[in-house]
């Protein structure tokens, strides 16, 4: 907003009232208003671009939107959003992704959010002929290695079982379950993720988590 109509509103904001373009007399309102920005307002007020009354004025209930690189967890529920979208933009079947086309977007950083993982699914969708996007159909992404540490299945001392930390010990449960799981259901991860009482989603997460890819995997 230039600087010299912040002082209008905050005078809106200030007094409830307005005065119509081309009228000569006060008008009361009765609004709230949600503003939002992308930018630093702090600097901003520092270096004399936003005003510190309008910022104040603003500033009654501040809600935070995390970037998408802080809830890496809501990609997989996205993409299956978004594929939807773009195959009905296109008239065309949606796609799905495969549990390592999921890690390769969750490991990613996404700096323009939501808009430049919608762009990089279209950019998939229009360069592949794959019905399931995998890793390798997203090569406009840089490449990230992960590197899983093993997961034991028991620590043992001198051939008697040793207590390990809780953390890893669920870690270990959870991967047993869900690949009797998706054994159980032919890699069909609907089916996998209603047997596990948890979404497709949390599913897609986990899968992400604990490095379990297959090629034969389902929808």
């Amino acid at each position: 907003m230039p600087l010299g109509l912040q002082p209008k509103l905050l005078r809106v904001l200030q007094e409830g009232e307005v005065e119509p373009l081309g009228g000569n007399q006060l008008r009361p309102v009765n609004v709230r208003v949600i503003a939002a920005t992308s930018r630093d307002l702090k600097t901003m007020m520092e270096t004399g671009s936003f005003r510190a009354d309008l910022y104040y004025r603003l500033n009654v209930l501040p809600i935070r939107l995390p970037p998408l690189r802080e809830r890496r967890e809501d990609i997989p529920m996205l993409c299956e959003t978004l594929l939807e979208q773009i195959a009905e933009q296109g008239g065309e079947a949606s796609r799905a992704l495969t549990a390592d086309g999921v890690a390769r977007l969750a490991a990613y950083d996404w700096p323009g959010n939501v808009r430049e993982l919608r762009n990089v699914l279209e950019q998939a969708v229009a360069q592949s002929d794959n019905r399931r996007l995998a890793s390798a159909d997203f090569p406009m992404l840089p490449e990230t290695v992960v590197i899983l540490p093993p997961v034991p299945d028991a620590l043992t001392i001198s051939g008697a079982p040793r207590a390990r930390p809780l953390r890893e010990a669920v870690a270990v449960a959870e991967r047993i379950e869900i690949l009797r799981a998706l054994e159980e259901t032919g890699w069909v991860k609907l089916h996998a993720a209603k047997l596990l009482g948890i979404s497709r989603a949390q599913l897609y997460e986990k899968l992400a988590i604990l490095g379990i890819v297959s090629e034969e995997a389902g929808s």
